[in-house]
């Protein structure tokens, strides 16, 4: 049996190069959570209390004491994609390795990274904090107010600045190019040439237009700040295998495993604008506080948690119709979601009654 050449090691530069080139999400998210080892990780994430008021005299003058709690999700990694491609023994077997490093540059540039960001962008759009749906199509007399908006509700929920990014549709960049005065220093921007796609700054914030393809159905642009995701890749191989056996020639493969989580202690941290016409975002459940009865629309499926967890992240989070189990002055929260939909925001309710 022939040698087996590490493709990723021979040709790492040009791997690399075809990543930061290529990629419009590469670098723009946390890659810092490990998943040696293991296929699925729990985060924990400590819940803070609201502050009381000092007591001068009597019992518990700090305030009745409450056991720290954490917030626990369960991210489990699923992407786990490969290729394989042949290469004739007519080549040398330098013409080979050479051969191989070209397709794997292409194979990254053309397949690998629009898969990626392509997946990326739709699990940042499915489980985002806020999915604002509008029935009013982006226009160059509201696409400032409404990425406006966006900038607002990341303001109000602590969400810094630094570090976020706008992920925009070409109708969208086309519009804020209509009102470029308003578009934070597009005509000095458009002037030079961009890597990822970034195409000038609004609010602070560079701007990404994104292909057509690559974006999620029905949204318009994103705001999406690095810590509020990841994206960690537990394994990327790619080899050259001289002469195996039954192969006269050259055997080229690999193999990607990797996947991208939303946190959801900083969920707030991205934001998602949906053409309300051209794809569905559920509605927040109503939640009856003296029976936990969740109404949810027709065809959805409801998450509910009772320990004051956000229902779309929790590992705490139960499904069904009626908070079952809950007990007199138990906050009940609640989502909705359905095939196809961008899934609910949170309602909640304390109950007023046992639940059985």
């Amino acid at each position: 049996m022939g040698e087996t050449i590490n493709l990723d090691s021979k040709y790492a530069k040009k791997v690399q190069q075809a990543f930061t080139e290529g990629s419009l999400v590469q670098g723009r998210l946390e890659n810092d959570l490990e998943f040696v080892g293991a296929k699925t990780v729990k985060v924990h994430t400590v819940v803070t209390v609201p502050l009381n008021d000092y007591k001068r005299s009597g019992a518990n003058r700090y305030g009745v004491p409450k056991e720290v709690e954490d917030f626990v999700q369960e991210l489990t990694m699923k992407e786990d994609k490969a290729f394989s491609t042949t290469i004739d023994k007519g080549n040398s077997k330098d013409q080979a390795i050479n051969k191989a490093g070209q397709f794997l540059a292409l194979e990254m540039k053309e397949q690998v990274v629009p898969y990626k960001d392509r997946y990326t962008l739709k699990k940042l759009a499915q489980e985002a904090g806020k999915t604002a749906g509008y029935t009013e199509k982006i226009t160059e007399e509201n696409v400032v107010r409404r990425m406006s908006e966006a900038r607002a509700y990341m303001k109000n929920n602590r969400v810094p600045l630094k570090g976020r990014t706008w992920y925009v549709t070409t109708e969208v960049y086309n519009a804020l190019l209509a009102v470029e005065k308003q578009f934070v220093g597009i005509e000095k921007l458009v002037q030079k040439s961009f890597v990822n796609g970034q195409v000038g700054m609004i609010f602070g914030a560079p701007v990404v237009e994104v292909p057509d393809d690559l974006m999620p159905e029905g949204v318009n642009f994103m705001l999406v700040h690095k810590s509020a995701a990841c994206a960690p890749a537990k394994i990327s191989d790619s080899k050259l295998h001289m002469d195996p056996p039954g192969i006269s020639g050259n055997l080229c493969e690999g193999r990607f495993y990797f996947d991208v989580f939303v946190f959801g202690a900083k969920a707030a941290g991205i934001y998602v604008d949906v053409d309300a016409a051209a794809a569905t975002v559920l509605e927040a459940p109503v939640i009856n506080a003296a029976t936990g009865a969740i109404k949810a629309a027709e065809g959805c499926s409801v998450r509910y948690t009772l320990d004051g967890s956000d229902p779309r992240y929790s590992v705490s989070a139960q499904t069904g119709p009626t908070a079952a189990g809950g007990k007199k002055g138990d906050t009940v929260k609640a989502c909705q979601e359905k095939e196809g939909c961008y899934r609910s925001g949170v309602s909640e309710v304390k109950l007023t009654a046992d639940i059985a």
